[in-house]
């Protein structure tokens, strides 16, 4: 993953948002969410590279709005956003696909368990 230098952004959020949507997309390695493989190279502008780009924007905005940096930040993530869910016009699913691993990646990078991450109490495993 590479980020460019702090300095280099107009402002810290901007600098934050583009480091959080690098985030999400470090968390589909298979050693971390497996969302894609090394058989599956995606190509830029291809269906899976799309998919990609639209979990690691929602990921990066579910983030920015978890730090509090939405605002600034909004309207640049509105547009890209945009931009890649026009390749997915006639997929119905395509938001709901991206916001489910979106929303997995983001709480992967804070720490929260899933409901299916969480461990099971030990009185029902002991039950069962």
């Amino acid at each position: 993953m590479q980020v460019p230098e702090p300095k280099r952004f107009v402002t810290a959020e901007a600098y934050h948002a583009t480091l959080f949507h690098e985030l999400i997309h470090a968390t589909g390695h298979p050693m971390r969410l497996t969302r894609f493989s090394e058989e599956e190279k995606a190509r830029f502008g291809d269906e899976s590279y799309s998919k990609e780009e639209l979990v690691a924007e929602m990921g990066a905005s579910f983030l920015c709005a978890f730090t509090g940096i939405r605002e600034q930040v909004f309207p640049n993530s509105v547009a890209y956003l945009q931009g890649w869910v026009s390749k997915f016009k006639d997929d119905k699913t395509m938001l709901l696909y991206a916001a489910a691993r979106a929303f997995k990646a983001a709480s992967f990078i804070l720490g929260l368990k899933t409901k299916e991450q969480q461990e099971v109490p030990p009185q029902v495993k002991a039950a069962a």
